[in-house]
C-alpha cells in the first residue's frame, strides 16, 4: 500500500519542510542530519532557507506543491512553528493541500489535537530502536489510537535496519495504517557512527547500507508495507521535483533535461547586434553585462562566426540557481554533445 503522501513524493509534488534541527534522541547512530542541519534553528522549505512566510508560500508555488511533509530534528519539540505552518500552508492551498509529519516522540493527545486543528492529515512514527518488538502496551501503542481518535492518520516509517513483526501485528491490529520501510543509507552525518556499529556500503552504491534488503524477507509481502529504496528516493522523488519547477519557471528559449535542470545559452554581446542577427525576442533575455538565450541559437552564432565566444549553462531550478555546469563556446567548437533536453 502507498498513501497519498507517498503517492505525492513519487511524482516529486511534496516540499519538504525542515523546522526544526533540535532533538531530544541524541542516541540514534543512523540518524542522517548533517552539521547544517543538527541543532540548528533555522527553517527550510525545500533547500530554501525560510525567513518569511512569503518564502514558504513561493517555494510551494514555484514546484507546484501537491503537498508538504514536515520533518526536524524533532518537530513536536517546535509546536508552535510546526502548527503555524501547517495552518499557513492550508490557508493558502486549501484542503487537499496533503500534510505529513515524521516525528520520533509520541507527543501526547494535546499536540495530536493542535497537529490535526493545524491542518495535519498524516501522522508517522519512529520509535526508538531499541523499543522495537516491545510496544505493545506502552505508549507507543496508545498514540496510534489517540492519533487517529484526533483525525490523524498514524502510520509508522522506519529505516531498513532490521526485521521487526510486530509492525506487522500493529497494522492486522489496525492501529497503524500503513508502514513505510526507508533502505537502510549512510549519509555524511552518519557514516563514521555507522561504521563503529558494523555496517558497510553496498557494493557499487553511494548510500545504500549492505543487508538492507533483508527485511523484505520478513515484512516485505505485507500489502501495507512499503520499501522505499534509496534510488527511488533520488531518481523519483527528487529528480521529478526539479522537473516540477524547472518547467513552472522556465524560458520559452530555456531547455529541461532529463535530471530537471535547465540548460541555456550565455554571450557578452548587446541587444541591438542581436537584432541586427535577427533573433527573435522570445529566444533571448537581457541581463546587466550579457544576454541569455538559446543554447543551440548560441551554439550556431559562434559557430558561423556571428558571436565571438559565449558559454552553455546548466543550472538547477532552486531559489539560488546553483549552477551544474559551464561548458565555453569559441570559435568553432561545439557542445552538442552535452545533456539532451527531456521531452515535455
Amino acid at each position: 500500500m502507498i498513501s497519498e503522501g507517498c503517492e505525492q513524493c513519487a511524482k516529486g509534488g511534496k516540499m519538504v519542510m525542515f523546522v526544526y534541527g533540535y532533538c531530544d534522541q541524541r542516541d540514534c547512530f543512523y540518524c542522517p542530519l548533517g552539521e547544517n542541519r543538527k541543532n540548528v534553528d533555522q527553517v527550510y522549505a525545500n533547500e530554501r532557507p525560510v525567513e518569511s512566510d512569503e518564502d514558504v508560500i513561493e517555494e510551494a508555488k514555484r514546484m507546484s506543491a501537491l503537498g508538504t511533509s514536515i520533518t526536524g530534528g524533532e518537530p513536536q519539540e517546535a509546536l508552535d512553528r510546526t502548527c503555524h505552518y501547517l495552518s499557513l500552508l492550508k490557508d493558502e492551498f486549501g484542503e487537499d493541500h496533503h500534510t505529513h509529519l515524521y516525528t520520533g516522540i509520541t507527543g501526547g493527545r494535546e499536540n495530536m489535537r493542535r497537529l490535526s486543528e493545524a491542518g495535519l492529515d498524516e501522522i508517522r512514527f519512529h520509535p526508538p530502536l531499541e523499543l522495537w518488538g516491545d510496544m505493545h502496551g506502552t505508549e507507543w501503542e496508545e498514540i496510534l489510537y489517540i492519533a487517529r481518535e484526533e483525525g490523524l492518520t498514524p502510520a509508522f516509517e522506519i529505516p531498513g535496519i532490521r526485521a521487526e513483526e510486530e509492525f506487522l501485528e500493529f497494522l492486522d491490529e489496525g492501529a497503524a495504517d500503513f508502514c513505510n520501510i526507508n533502505e537502510f543509507e549512510m549519509s555524511d552525518g552518519n557514516y563514521r557512527r555507522m561504521q563503529e556499529e558494523g555496517f558497510e556500503l553496498k557494493e557499487d552504491h553511494m548510500s545504500a547500507v549492505e543487508g538492507s534488503h533483508d527485511i523484505l524477507e520478513t515484512m516485505g509481502d505485507h500489502e501495507r508495507v512499503y520499501f522505499c529504496t534509496s534510488v527511488f528516493k533520488d531518481a523519483a522523488q527528487h529528480r521529478s521535483r526539479l522537473k516540477r519547477m524547472a518547467r513552472n519557471i522556465r524560458r520559452e528559449f530555456d531547455d529541461v533535461t532529463d535530471d530537471g535542470t535547465l540548460v541555456y545559452g550565455k554571450a557578452w554581446v548587446g541587444e541591438a547586434h542581436l537584432r541586427d542577427l535577427g533573433v527573435p525576442e522570445e529566444f533571448y533575455a537581457v541581463k546587466s553585462d550579457h544576454v541569455e538565450l538559446a543554447w543551440w541559437l548560441l551554439e550556431e552564432m559562434v559557430e558561423d562566426g556571428d558571436v565571438p565566444k559565449g558559454e552553455i549553462v546548466e543550472q538547477y531550478p532552486t531559489y539560488d540557481g546553483t549552477v551544474v555546469e559551464r561548458t565555453p563556446l569559441s570559435g568553432g567548437a561545439s557542445a552538442s554533445g552535452g545533456r539532451s533536453p527531456a521531452d515535455d
